[in-house]
Order: C-alpha cells, then structure tokens, then sequence
C-alpha cells in the first residue's frame, strides 16, 4: 500500500522522529554586569570627558615610536591643508603637531591619539597620551607658545592619560569681529 500512495506524489511520514542536534557541552554566559559608576577625580566628582561637537573632526592614532611625531605631523598638515586655510602657516601646525606628540611618546606609552578639529579659522589640534597617571609636565608648552598663529594651549592630566592641546589661527592677520560689551 506504501508503494501504491508514493506513486501518487505523497509522502508518508517516515517511522522514526527527525534527528535533532545534541545540546551544547557549555553553558551559555549571561551578559557581564556593567559598572554602574563612572571615573571619578580624587575628589569624588565625575571626571570631565573631552567632547568636540558641531564641526570637522579627524582622529589618528599612531605607535609611539621615534617616527610618530614626523608621521603624525606631515598628516596633520595634509588634513587641514583639504579643510581649505590657504592661509595656514603650515610650519607652525607642523612644529606644534610635532612638539606635542613628541612629548606624548616620551610619556612611554603603546599608543598616542591625535585629534585635529576646526571652527571659526581656528585649529585645534588635541594629543593624547595613553599613560595613566602621568604628571602634569608642562615644558613642552614653552615650545609650542613661541609659534606665531598659537592663539593658546594647555596641558591637563585625564584618568585615560595626559591630554596636550594647541589651538592655532588658521587665517593669521584677518580682522575679527569681537563681540561689544555694552
């Protein structure tokens, strides 16, 4: 009768249930708890986060090696020169890119960031060295503020490592227009 109805075009379901797979040997983990606390200062107080917000923004990173600061500086000045300052004094942005990352792979580090950002014909060039805590070590901004279009700069101890930062005149000798105080 089997064969009679599988000429037909039905199938019979077969005599024995499907095969299914074995469970696994390990249990599945449960998601990690994640901390409910955020990085504090030694006072208590939340650590400031350094957000850049509403404009151009290029991050590099890069080896902290002997060749990080030339690498680091001939591609800073490669990204601002697309942003269009053609007015740009390009040895200023380059010494300081160099100066402040030199410092930052003094610092002893795997790894330093390089964050270039620009508003208003300024650039702001933001390093970071990714050393927790390393001191405050300002010599390198004696460097850095002898430069022409170095509008200013500062150096700040951050729970993720020391950050140095510059901000530079993209468009050094045009008129600004200042706000009045009335």
């Amino acid at each position: 009768m089997s064969s009679e109805v599988q000429a037909a075009g039905t199938k019979l379901p077969p005599a024995y249930p499907p095969r299914t797979p074995p469970p696994s040997k390990k249990p599945i983990e449960p998601p990690r708890p994640q901390p409910d606390t955020k990085p504090t200062t030694a006072v208590g107080l939340p650590s400031p986060r350094m957000t850049v917000r509403n404009r151009r923004t290029v991050g590099l990173t890069y080896r902290a090696d002997q060749w990080a600061p030339g690498k680091a500086a001939a591609q800073a000045v490669e990204t601002v020169r697309g942003w269009g300052y053609p007015r740009l004094d390009e040895a200023d942005l380059q010494a300081a890119v160099r100066a402040l990352t030199g410092a930052a792979v003094a610092d002893g580090g795997k790894r330093i960031s390089i964050h270039l950002a620009d508003q208003d014909r300024k650039v702001l060039v933001v390093v970071l060295a990714h050393v927790p805590g390393v001191a405050e070590d300002t010599t390198v901004l004696e460097t850095v503020v002898a430069l022409r279009t170095v509008d200013s700069c500062t150096v700040d101890a951050a729970p993720d490592g020391r950050r140095l930062a510059v901000l530079l005149d993209a468009e050094p000798g045009t008129p600004r227009t200042r706000p009045t105080v009335a």
